[in-house]
């Protein structure tokens, strides 16, 4: 998220980057463990943005169901799996897939037990950016739709979300692309993506 963190820093954001261990444990303790480190360090702020890649979304609706951030702001989230992903229904069963995702990935399925399907619509201000390029066929042909090679277009979608815009990124990289990053911009300064560029 470098890339990402010096544009919104050039823009006037003060920026926290949080990594997590996102292989060794499931989402509840990730969230746990994710947001005991950020709460401390967010209080003191006006408000609070968020940008999140992937699974990061997942992790900030599960806190939020149970908890509140009074200062929050806007979010803007990157490739979500909101609705789940069809690879991991089709593939969770497997070790190998276990072993390279990790138990929270295991728990992205587009099932009604699966984390994403269990989480309240969010109540904040959300913009989404999906992606439809895929640099993995394979993982693409487990998906029934457009899709950035992990999660279709579709299932990036939430009801609640404020904007939703579909760019031409692949799921790995599009943190670093440059209309991600200028859309991610537009969206935290105004609530909207910029549709007519």
């Amino acid at each position: 998220m470098r890339d990402m963190a010096d544009a919104l820093r050039r823009e006037g954001y003060a920026v926290i980057s949080c990594d997590y261990p996102s292989r060794s444990t499931d989402i509840a303790t990730l969230t746990a463990d994710l947001f005991g480190k950020l709460d401390p360090r967010l209080k003191s702020a006006d408000t609070v943005h968020f940008v999140t890649h992937s699974m990061g979304g997942i992790l900030l609706r599960a806190y939020l169901q149970d908890h509140t951030i009074p200062n929050l702001g806007r979010v803007v989230m990157l490739g979500p799996p909101n609705g789940g992903s069809e690879v991991v229904d089709k593939l969770g069963a497997f070790k190998l897939y276990r072993w390279i995702n990790g138990p929270a990935g295991a728990q992205l399925g587009t099932g009604p037990d699966s984390v994403p399907q269990q989480l309240k619509p969010p109540a904040f201000e959300l913009g989404v950016i999906a992606g439809d390029r895929s640099v993995n066929p394979l993982l693409s042909l487990l998906i029934p739709a457009r899709d950035d090679g992990k999660v279709a277009v579709a299932r990036a979608k939430t009801a609640g979300m404020r904007d939703f815009i579909c760019l031409h990124v692949t799921h790995t990289f599009m943190m670093n692309n440059r209309q991600v990053i200028n859309q991610t911009r537009h969206f935290l300064n105004t609530g909207t993506f910029q549709k007519d560029i």
